[in-house]
């Protein structure tokens, strides 16, 4: 029997893809429903959401749909006790989690953090910003950066980062330097400083983070060896000292001390704290009122001879380039954005972890800087600068080192 003209005529090749067409389309209708891909899909969605060690324990449970059979994830078992921190932090490969309130976004910081020389594969970032027109703007450009980086070369990479957006509103809503230090605006504005440090705290820091590194957003300049330099010291709590670049009055660059939270407490300052009401707080570098304390800023060397090692201990600290180790946070010290032994923020954590057992400490000699250019872009009168970062009084101390400390004045806030 002869095959019909048509088919005589045809490509023996469309025959044979119409014929596994055929086959595909059979066994498409034939086959039982599967939710594979959606499995797969789920699968990876909880992989991804806490994949790496350095990433927050906070993966979202995924709802499957009703027809699939995916499991809950599992219990995820971690020893707190294998978590080290130690004076070789590189070597034993101690994960670092650098932490950020981000109100404004300088390059300047993010070239800085691209420098430093610390593995950024054991480097994890997170970041607050506030629900401000400049926090937009800041949020905008960071993740620009963020794209750049993530995309680029692999050793610049970093493990994972992590961007919040404030669930308040800040108190203040201007970044001017002049409204920022104003001393009227410090209750108000370093209560809502803790809050947002808290939140960042509590929603990144993870199982194996071994240290937390406190980075202001205007830290411009540190050491490529910064994490590693000073978590050699092996220190529950640790700060650098922060100076600001700017044109003295000869027209010629100059350093002058920026943060002044980092002190001793003295006699004066206890028995002023002994009178005043319970949520009053005193906050260092205003000229009402006199503290006496010594204050880290003040007791650096400055010459390229100086000792960057040399310690001291500290009963407050500033936040500007401040090491934690990740169990001081674990036990329980966070930033108070109430009135804690007449301290707050910064300062008051450092009371808070030392109420808890452990030490503060500081690096007097050992220097970090805010954006060169902060200066010419705020808006603050000179004289806001000559009683912050000029010495108010002449009133001298000494300490061991025979060494006289110039002291700064303090400011008393009520509520």
């Amino acid at each position: 029997m002869s095959l019909p003209r048509a088919i005589r005529r045809t490509n023996p090749i469309t025959i044979i893809l119409a014929g596994l067409l055929s086959v595909g389309f059979l066994f498409f209708i034939l086959s039982p429903s599967s939710n594979a891909a959606a499995v797969s899909t789920a699968k990876r969605k909880f992989a991804s959401a806490a994949a790496h060690p350095l990433s927050p324990p906070t993966a979202p449970f995924f709802k499957a749909d009703s027809a699939s059979e995916v499991k809950p994830p599992p219990v995820v078992h971690y020893h707190l006790n294998n978590v080290t921190t130690t004076t070789e932090s590189i070597k034993n490969e101690e994960t670092v989690l650098i932490l950020t309130p981000l109100a404004r976004f300088y390059q300047g910081y993010w070239n800085n953090l691209l420098a430093l020389s610390y593995p950024h594969s054991l480097i994890a970032l997170g970041f607050i910003t506030p629900k401000t027109r400049e926090g937009n703007a800041a949020t905008i450009a960071l993740q620009a950066a963020i794209a750049e980086t993530q995309s680029g070369p692999e050793e610049k990479r970093f493990a994972s980062i992590t961007i919040l957006r404030q669930d308040f509103d800040p108190p203040i809503a201007s970044q001017d330097e002049a409204e920022r230090h104003k001393k009227d605006n410090q209750k108000a504005r370093r209560s809502a400083m803790a809050r947002a440090r808290n939140s960042l705290l509590f929603t990144t820091m993870g199982p194996t983070t071994s240290w937390v590194l406190w980075l202001d957003a205007d830290i411009v300049e540190t050491p490529p060896a910064l994490i590693q330099d000073m978590t050699s010291h092996d220190k529950p709590v640790l700060v650098a000292n922060c100076f600001q670049r700017f044109i003295n009055e000869k027209g010629k660059k100059d350093i002058r001390p920026y943060d002044f939270n980092s002190w001793q407490d003295s006699q004066v300052a206890a028995d002023m704290a002994a009178g005043m009401a319970p949520d009053d707080i005193i906050v260092e570098g205003y000229k009402e009122v006199a503290t006496y304390r010594t204050l880290m800023a003040n007791t650096a060397d400055t010459t390229e001879s100086r000792d960057q090692k040399f310690i001291m201990q500290l009963d407050g600290v500033g936040g500007t380039a401040l090491l934690v180790k990740a169990e001081v946070h674990r036990d329980g010290a966070m930033f108070p954005p109430f009135a804690f032994y007449h301290l707050m923020e910064t300062e008051g954590f450092a009371k808070m972890a030392r109420r808890l057992g452990w030490g503060c400490w500081g690096l007097p000699n050992y220097f970090v800087s805010i954006d060169l250019n902060f200066q010419r872009r705020s808006r603050c009168s000179d004289s806001h600068f000559a009683f912050r970062y000029t010495t108010i009084t002449s009133k001298a101390i000494y300490v061991d080192s025979m060494v006289p400390l110039l002291l700064q004045k303090s400011y008393i806030f009520a509520p």
